[in-house]
């Protein structure tokens, strides 16, 4: 029995944060799910982020966001140390989960490292592809819900939010080129990546990602349910 692994992906301020508590309480709540809880088929439901999942990934989440720290991290430094987290967090959460038939819920997955090291960056796309494969050792998203929104939009929340972190602080432009790289992404895997209109109130926003979960769910469990 193998688990599923769920990814929300996103410009900053897009809400995954949000919509992943939201859909972890709607999976939790639905009848279907304890269906097949009951018939052994599907155990525990995981939240988690990159980075940060882990104990070392908290570490690294620190020195990779804090937007007052007084270190720089060059562009490369960063990537490798995404990388790290992911691969820690890979072996330690993510396919432990997965292994019991457990669900993961993830904030952010490789396609971010596409995203915001690729295209935000400029940094080699074949070698964070290879990176990635290295990190993840293989495992890839059953489903990524892309939470699209415009940059600016986002930016514009995170500030309204609160204190913002490294990432949020670099200048528009950056998150402008993050923003193309999820629409490349989004077009070059269609099957894989499920488009999500951000732009709405959040309650519309859970229930686009709720009925894109539900139809996978029959996808995957539909002669058991």
């Amino acid at each position: 029995m193998t688990g599923k692994l769920i990814v929300l992906e996103g410009v900053e301020g897009a809400g995954k944060t949000t919509q992943l508590k939201q859909l972890h309480q709607w999976l939790e709540d639905l009848p279907q799910v304890q269906h097949l809880r009951h018939l052994g088929e599907m155990a525990d439901i995981v939240i988690t982020r990159e980075p940060g999942g882990t104990n070392l990934g908290q570490a690294l989440r620190t020195l990779l966001l804090d937007g007052s720290a007084s270190h720089q991290v060059n562009d490369r430094a960063e990537l490798l140390m995404y990388a790290a987290d992911r691969a820690q967090h890979v072996d330690e959460v993510m396919r432990p989960v997965l292994a019991r038939g457990g669900w993961v819920l993830c904030d952010r997955f490789v396609d971010s490292t596409v995203a915001y090291q690729g295209y935000g960056r400029g940094l080699d796309l074949s070698l964070i592809e290879r990176l990635n494969r290295i990190a993840t050792n293989g495992l890839t998203s059953d489903l990524t819900l892309w939470l699209r929104l415009d940059a600016e939009v986002g930016l514009d929340r995170s500030q309204k939010r609160g204190p913002l972190d490294r990432m949020e602080t670099a200048d528009a432009q950056f998150h402008q080129r993050v923003q193309q790289g999820f629409e490349a992404l989004a077009d070059a895997h269609p099957r894989r990546i499920a488009v999500v209109d951000a732009a709405q109130p959040v309650d519309q926003v859970a229930q686009q990602i709720q009925a894109l979960v539900l139809d996978r769910l029959t996808l995957w469990y539909g002669h058991r349910l």
